[in-house]
């Protein structure tokens, strides 16, 4: 993600039309292998240890999805933009995953229920981010956890999600949030960065 890519773009945005170029950015394509091996044990460390079922919100082109059923879980990945479904599916070729096209805050799984939904970089654009972490709450089966990756991008006009406030919307939920700090690992980003990027993992029940 370069300094001004996913951080500046609000909804709105042709997907369809990045998605030829999505997977330049160092940790969209985790084509470097140490940008990739960084993401990998990071996932390692928040998605459940036995393998699962993943729900990717927000896929994109599906590289988290991938690292996700190198380990072994069962993955179900779902993006707005059907361009970047195609090159997900072409990703994942041959391994255990579905790809949907649809919205995240509204996913067409129906009555199915995860081990763990993994959102990164989307919570921020929601009009609404409360309503969509109930939502995805009642999609978790009892243990399950979210998995979500946010920060606040730029110093002129900062745009995201600030941790606090992401907890503090997590609170109402009544589950278990611990918050990682993401920004002072270069290996992630492909570079050093200064504005604050984080994670949080929730357990329920």
């Amino acid at each position: 993600m370069s300094e001004n890519s996913d951080e500046a773009t609000a909804p709105g945005v042709d997907w369809d039309a990045l998605a030829a170029s999505f997977d330049d950015e160092p940790d969209h394509g985790l084509r470097d292998a140490d940008v990739r091996r960084a993401w990998a044990a990071r996932l390692a460390s928040w998605l459940p240890e036995r393998p699962g079922d993943v729900l990717d919100l927000g896929c994109g082109t599906g590289s988290l999805s991938l690292l996700a059923a190198e380990r072994g879980h069962r993955v179900t990945g779902v993006d707005l933009s059907p361009a970047m479904v195609e090159r997900a599916r072409a990703k994942l070729a041959g391994r255990d995953a579905v790809f949907l096209t649809g919205d995240a805050t509204a996913p067409p799984v129906g009555e199915q229920r995860f081990d763990a939904v993994l959102v990164r970089h989307v919570l921020w654009t929601l009009p609404d981010p409360g309503r969509a972490l109930r939502h995805w709450r009642q999609l978790l089966r009892p243990g399950g956890r979210l998995v979500l990756v946010e920060g606040v991008w730029g110093s002129v006009a900062p745009v995201g999600i600030p941790a606090g406030r992401l907890t503090a919307l997590l609170a109402p939920l009544a589950g278990q949030a611990r918050v990682e700090r993401l920004s002072d690992d270069p290996s992630l980003w492909g570079r050093e960065v200064t504005d604050e990027r984080y994670a949080v993992v929730a357990t329920y029940g």
